[in-house]
Parts: structure tokens; sequence; C-alpha cells
């Protein structure tokens, strides 16, 4: 396990999620660099703001398993949320905490590295309890997303929220990435490899609601939404230059079309959880 944890460290240092959303360099431009990711990020995928509900958590104390280069967590804090963010990446930390800097933001967050799946192993969290517990994108590539639960829930309090994206299983990208199936392999093994924007992730899970819904309640939580949303529709090689153009298919289709297969298809598995009695 420890081998595996090191790859996946070493995955995500190689190159940070998002890290690329900017053409100018964060240590020569910070602020601009910053704010150009963030508005990408929500540019293409223009759910988070909602789901995320940053302005929401103002006054209010979030705790972000998996923060990455800190996109949401900076949008917690510029909103007046307290935000200990943890991630096990040392590249995107640094980053993030650049970015928080020339934000103004630092003393907003707290950024720590760790492994998610031992919180409490982690050093110098300042609170016991969070209001918000926080999650986009990271727990399907942690090899026990059980344990991360687990542990995120002694950080809660009666009135706690959790808020997580899990990979879904039913959606075109699965299909896509199926065309890198081998015999021997599972169907978490073939999406890992097109899941990102660099290949080779070490491991990405994907979920049905079945299953989201058995792990959240097996770790102790009562589910208040799920739902699922988000379609890539851009042409990736005009996507990479900062350029938008949309692929032919999803060009012709009716905008209302568009949106109910993003509904019931889309890559994104949006859950807000409480902690159950």
């Amino acid at each position: 396990m420890t081998t595996l944890m090191n790859d996946i460290r070493g995955y995500w240092n190689r190159r940070p999620c998002n890290a690329y959303h900017s053409p100018v360099n964060v240590d020569e431009f910070p602020s601009l660099y910053s704010w150009q990711v963030s508005g990408r990020k929500y540019y293409v995928e223009p759910h988070i703001p909602g789901f995320a509900d940053f302005p929401h958590w103002d006054g209010h104390s979030v705790l972000e398993l998996g923060c990455g280069i800190g996109t949401d967590a900076l949008s917690f804090a510029a909103r007046g949320a307290r935000v200990v963010a943890i991630d096990i990446s040392e590249k995107s930390l640094e980053i993030a905490r650049k970015r928080a800097r020339a934000l103004g933001l630092q003393n907003n967050i707290v950024f720590l590295q760790g492994d998610i799946e031992k919180i409490d192993a982690v050093p110098a969290i300042p609170w016991h309890k969070f209001d918000l517990v926080y999650s986009f994108g990271a727990l399907h590539h942690t090899p026990r997303p059980e344990l991360a639960l687990i542990g995120a829930r002694s950080y809660m309090h009666g009135n706690s929220v959790l808020k997580i994206m899990l990979y879904h299983r039913y959606t075109p990208k699965v299909l896509s990435a199926l065309r890198h199936w081998r015999p021997g392999m599972s169907v978490d093994d073939a999406v890992a490899k097109m899941s990102e924007a660099q290949s080779g992730c070490p491991i990405t899970y994907t979920y049905t609601r079945d299953s989201a819904a058995e792990l959240l309640h097996g770790c102790g939580f009562e589910i208040l939404d799920m739902h699922v949303d988000h379609i890539f529709p851009y042409r990736v090689p005009d996507y990479v230059n900062y350029q938008y153009v949309l692929q032919w298919y999803w060009k012709i289709m009716p905008p209302n079309l568009f949106r109910w297969l993003e509904r019931h298809f889309g890559w994104h598995l949006l859950i807000a959880a409480r902690r159950a009695c």
C-alpha cells in the first residue's frame, strides 16, 4: 500500500490537476494565474459553484479532502469560510499556497500535506469539528475511499454536511475509456488510464448510484441528495490551446437534450449527506 500511495503522490506531483488551466506562469503572475485557472474551471464545469454553494459557508468551517491546487478552497475562503485543505501532492500544495498569498487569502486557509485515508495522522488540523466536509474529485483516486469517509465523519458534528463528487459509471467518458480495455482488466483499470488529462492514473473508481449509496451508508452517512451532472463538450486539441470549440455532435444537439443527457449520463455523481444517527 505504501508503494501505491507513493505512485499516487508522484502522479499528481508530475502534473497537478488543472495546473495548466492558465498560459501564464504562477511564479511570475500569481494573481492572474489564479483568476484564469478558476475562471476556466468554472466555465467548463459550471455546475460546481451551485453544488458547493460557496457563499452559504460564510463564517463556517470547511474541511476539504484532496484540494489539488486549491481552486475550490480559495472560492470558499474568498466568501468568508475558514478552510483546512488537505492533499497528498506537495507540488499541488505549493501552487495552492502561492495562489492564496497572491489573493490575500493565506490567513483564511490552512493547506496541509497528507493522506486523506489517514486524516488523524495529518498534523496541525486546527479544529476538531467542521461545518462542511467537501471533496470534489479526490475520493475515487484513493485506494480505500471508505477510510477517508470514516475519518472525515469523525470531524463532523450533528449538523455538519458532507458534499462529494464521485465519477459516474454510466457516462460516455467510460465508454470511450473502454477502448483501452484488455482481457484481465477491470472497468476501473481501463477508466483509470484515460480518466484524467494525463494518462496512467494509478487508481480511478467509478460508481453507480447504488454503489455510491452503499459506500456512503457503509461509512455511517445518510444521503440528502444525489444527482448526476457534466459532460465535457469541447474538442480536446482546441481546448489545450485555450479555445472552446464544441464537438460537432454536441454542436448540433438541442440544448435541452444536451442538458437532459448531462443530468442522466454525466461524468460527475454529486452527493450531499450527513452523519446518520
